[in-house]
């Protein structure tokens, strides 16, 4: 079944789903649907927790009782998990927002935050970063939240990557390629789990550049003859990558381990 652009979805991460039960709703939960959506008892809206698919429910309450959901019938089976990790310098909180909006809309499963010599960023806010991975998931069909990781250095990321076990690939975002052709690199990528790396504003620091490049992991990637901003280049490049060797190319994507 295609999904249904003009429903109203809510992510209910605790809840398992099971047709005719009824579902409370917290207080924010009932504030969003009644007070900023307007909508009222008999409402249908569709609603997923990540793990069992996309359900019908239709909104119960009024005036001052508690409201809740009445679920109704499974109308979409939960895919497999994306695969795909999106690994970013953090940003000031505006970029960073759209940022991860824009990588969860790009089929992202894992967002890993990493630090730079360069960052401007040091702190991230983890709880706003889900919500925005939420929001962007209920608003583009999507079934399923990526993992949020903790910031990590980048040394320590390099030095602790889990390629040994699953034979993950580092596609590295590198300013400094001074080759023309991404698509070309792309193709001649052997199948295997990616990541893709994206540096602060400011650029990957001389040393951080040959530490990349040192690593049999990591493949260098151009974007084009054009400076772009960190939160620009998120999205140029999780649409090459996609396109090239992700589930834009019509093949299933590969669960993750």
């Amino acid at each position: 079944m295609s999904h249904d652009f003009t429903a109203i979805r809510l992510f209910l991460r605790s809840t398992r789903f099971i047709a005719g039960s009824t579902v409370s709703l917290d207080r924010n939960q009932a504030n969003y649907l009644v007070n900023v959506l307007r909508l009222s008892d008999g409402a249908g809206i569709l609603v997923f927790n990540g793990r069992d698919g996309e359900w019908r429910a239709i909104l119960r309450g009024g005036g001052r009782k508690t409201w809740s959901l009445e679920v109704g019938e499974p109308l979409r089976a939960q895919p497999a998990h994306p695969d795909l990790h999106y690994v970013f310098a953090p940003l000031k909180q505006a970029r960073l927002d759209y940022m991860v909006q824009k990588a969860v809309e790009m089929g992202v499963g894992r967002l890993r935050p990493v630090l730079t010599q360069h960052g401007q960023v040091s702190k991230v806010n983890l709880e706003r970063m889900e919500s925005n991975a939420i929001e962007a998931a209920e608003q583009c069909g999507i079934l399923t939240i990526p993992a949020i990781d903790e910031p990590i250095a980048l040394r320590h990321l390099l030095e602790t990557w889990p390629g040994r076990e699953d034979g993950r690939r580092l596609i590295f975002c590198d300013e400094g390629d001074e080759r023309a052709d991404p698509l070309s690199i792309l193709a001649s990528v052997a199948p295997a789990p990616l990541a893709v790396l994206v540096g602060p504003e400011g650029g990957f620091s001389v040393e951080e550049r040959q530490l990349l490049r040192s690593r049999p992991f990591v493949i260098a990637l151009p974007l084009g003859p054009r400076i772009l901003r960190a939160d620009t280049a998120a999205v140029a490049a999780l649409a090459l990558v996609q396109a090239a060797l992700g589930d834009w190319t019509g093949g299933a994507p590969k669960p993750a381990p």
